[in-house]
Formats: C-alpha cells, sequence, structure tokens
C-alpha cells in the first residue's frame, strides 16, 4: 500500500522590509514630524526667555552696587578704586551660565532625542532671556538719573550708581553655556542608534524534520 505523498510543509517567509531585506530597520522608527519638531522648538525658546525676568530680579539683587556722593556741584565715585561695576558684568555673566546649564538640563529631560530645531530653540530662547534680563535689572536698580538722585541725596551723601552691564558679550553666557550643555547630555544619555550590523541581519528559518525517502515511505 502506497502512502500518500505530502508535500513538506514550507517555513514561513517574512515579508522583507521596504528597499530590500538589507535595509536599515531603523528606517521605520520615525520620530515627531516637522510641525511637531517647530511647535516643540518654539514653546521651549518662549518658555526659555521667559526665565529670564528671574535673571533679571536676581541680577539686581546680588549685583555690587556702585557708591557715588555729591559735593552739590559735581558727582565721584565714593571709591575710585573700587570694582564694583566689574562685579556687576561678573555678577551677570556667572548667573547667566548657571540659567544656561539648568535650561539646557530641563530642555534634555523635555526631550531625550535632542534635534537641531531644539538645540537652535534653546539657543534663541537664551540669548531672548538674556536680553530680558538685563532690561529687567536696569529697571529694578537704582534710578538711572544720576543728577536727580544726588539731589535727592543730599550734598555728601553716598548714593547707588545706576546698575549698568558695561561687558555686553555677557549676553551670550546663556545661550553658549546651554548649547554646549544640551549636547554633552544628548551625546552621554540620549538615545542610541541601532548597530549597523544589525540591519544586515539575515532571518534563520524555523527548523524542519528531515522527510525520509519515498522507498522507505513505500515499504512501510
Amino acid at each position: 500500500m502506497t502512502a500518500p505523498l505530502t508535500p513538506p510543509q514550507q517555513p514561513h517567509q517574512q515579508t522583507p522590509p521596504p528597499g530590500g531585506p538589507y535595509a536599515d530597520a531603523s528606517a521605520t522608527d520615525e520620530g515627531p514630524g516637522l510641525r511637531t519638531e517647530l511647535w516643540q522648538a518654539v514653546v521651549v525658546a518662549v518658555a526659555v526667555a521667559v526665565v529670564g525676568l528671574l535673571l533679571g530680579v536676581l541680577w539686581a539683587w546680588l549685583a555690587p552696587k556702585v557708591p557715588l556722593i555729591s559735593d552739590g556741584k559735581a558727582v565721584f565715585l565714593k571709591n575710585s578704586e573700587g570694582e564694583e561695576a566689574v562685579g556687576a558684568d561678573g555678577t551677570f555673566m556667572l548667573l547667566a551660565l548657571a540659567f544656561g546649564v539648568v535650561t539646557a538640563a530641563a530642555v534634555f529631560l523635555f526631550r531625550r532625542s535632542g534635534g537641531i530645531a531644539l538645540v537652535l530653540a534653546l539657543a534663541v530662547g537664551g540669548l531672548l532671556g538674556s536680553v530680558l534680563a538685563w532690561r529687567v535689572g536696569l529697571l529694578l536698580g537704582p534710578d538711572d538719573d544720576v543728577i536727580a538722585a544726588a539731589l535727592k541725596a543730599g550734598k555728601g551723601v553716598t548714593f547707588d550708581a545706576p546698575l549698568k552691564l558695561a561687558a555686553k558679550g555677557a549676553l551670550l553666557a546663556w545661550p553658549v553655556a546651554a548649547m554646549i550643555v544640551h549636547l554633552a547630555l544628548t551625546a552621554l544619555f540620549g538615545p542610541r542608534d541601532p548597530e549597523p550590523w544589525a540591519s544586515y541581519a539575515t532571518p534563520v528559518p524555523p527548523y524542519q524534520e528531515p522527510v525520509p525517502p519515498l522507498e522507505n515511505r513505500q515499504d512501510q
């Protein structure tokens, strides 16, 4: 009696990904769309710029004051060798560097994948925040009308000079620090790309038991 011949079971064939069997497996992992990236960049830039209000308040509070004195005819520095004016610039720069580090870490936690749009938004927001902090510090500091302040204080009475930012390059401390810190965090703790050799792996078919020869099956 001849046993019916049963064709061996064919292994399951997987449909190759678009681009051929050797296409990059990461090509199908699409990130957020362009519109989403732009929207996130705008939100980051605005949020970082608004934080500049806090920087301005801290600068007006922590910056060393420059004492002036009037003899009734002219206004002079009470301490001609003082470094208070330079200290105001240094205080602004140190605070801006600290704000750059903090905002870069916050933006990295907001979106770990990074992206050029996010880095540019962080830089633009930091620059706008520095300018806003500079103007807010001037408003919160001593009166910028030295003559009126001298008349109000009186002859021989010490009063504070207006707050000034002589080194305008300090406005770049925040955006530069933010970009460097954010890029460093992304390089150290950001998501990693898949290994190149992993995309060339060939799927192994499942194990199939060998089919006995036709003569052996007829003897049975």
